[in-house]
């Protein structure tokens, strides 16, 4: 009996995991049919980098926080700034349609690296470069370690400044292999989008996702398991990666503008770019009262003058 018994446990549980198997592969499947590469694929040391370019003008380089694609700068941001700039919106390494090339994470300084590449690809050798949150570190370490591939720096609610809270349990769990084994397909099979949908609305608290943004940005697109692989393991890597640049930021001497929330719970306004601003000569900080986390999104209009004014500062308007 104990054998038969055995035998049934272990029939249902390959079962399970092939059900599981292909409830995710599916679900990959439609979330890529849905929200297909917006623009182009540019090759970088046969890297694979997903751009979208739109507008005319000086060169604008957009780069997406933790968990984005393209779509997140390209639903609001990026249509404003192709009136006056030519804007290219980069996919991150292992996210969107970019490809991961480091099985430990991408660092900061590599991703700039290959983005800095992919853009100068496109014909944007110096561009003003404006990230958000860790879009935001990644834009910080192209200002250091490729000060003559940048004319102006744009920093939106960037994570900047070494912090003291641990890393959470999910990106704990996602970052390892097991987890990327066992626990993200469950995630990418069976989490109900009523869940991820409400899970948007916390990373733009206190405000909430606009009508029209999950439907635009594809959320499906990030619940896939090797995005979500991709993006924790960089996530992980972050804090020892910001720590090493820090003391570099002093370097920085293109014109930087930085633009935050005073209500942004995810990275803190105070814990941040108050400090940030005392260790970027010259840099300039925009508070925009009651924003929080998502001001490329929410509050477009207000990031995309200071993208402006970075150009006018940089002697590109």
């Amino acid at each position: 009996m104990a054998v038969k018994a055995l035998i049934a446990l272990g029939l249902v549980l390959s079962g399970l995991v092939l059900l599981t198997a292909w409830r995710a592969a599916q679900n990959e499947a439609e979330a890529e049919a849905s929200f297909p590469p917006e623009g182009q694929i540019v090759m970088v040391d046969d890297i694979a980098v997903h751009a979208v370019v739109m507008g005319e003008g000086p060169d604008v380089v957009l780069l997406h926080g933790s968990s984005g694609n393209t779509r997140d700068m390209t639903f609001a941001l990026a249509p404003i700034l192709a009136e006056n700039f030519r804007v290219i919106t980069f996919d991150r390494p292992g996210l969107g349609y970019s490809d991961s090339f480091n099985p430990d994470g991408e660092t900061i300084e590599e991703q700039a690296l290959i983005l800095q590449k992919a853009a100068a690809q496109l014909g944007a050798e110096k561009p003003i470069v404006a990230g958000q949150s860790y879009g935001g570190s990644v834009s910080l370490a192209w200002a250091v370690t490729r000060p003559d591939n940048i004319s102006a720096l744009v920093l939106i609610a960037p994570a900047a400044i070494p912090w003291e809270t641990p890393l959470d349990g999910f990106n704990q769990i996602a970052s390892t292999t097991a987890g990327n084994a066992l626990a993200l397909p469950l995630i990418t099979a069976f989490v109900p989008e009523w869940y991820v949908e409400s899970a948007l609305d916390r990373v733009f608290a206190p405000q909430t996702a606009p009508e029209g943004y999950a439907a635009h940005f594809g959320p499906g697109l990030t619940m896939r398991r090797a995005s979500m692989h991709a993006n924790a393991k960089q996530r992980a890597n972050l804090l020892d990666e910001v720590r090493a640049l820090q003391p570099r930021y002093g370097e920085i001497s293109m014109p930087t503008e930085i633009v935050h929330g005073t209500a942004d719970t995810t990275v803190g306004l105070d814990w941040h770019s108050e400090r940030l601003i005392e260790q970027i000569p010259g840099a300039e900080l925009i508070e925009l009262p009651g924003i929080g986390h998502m001001p490329q999104v929410v509050a477009a209009p207000e990031v995309a003058l200071a993208i402006d004014r970075a150009a006018q500062r940089a002697g590109l308007r």
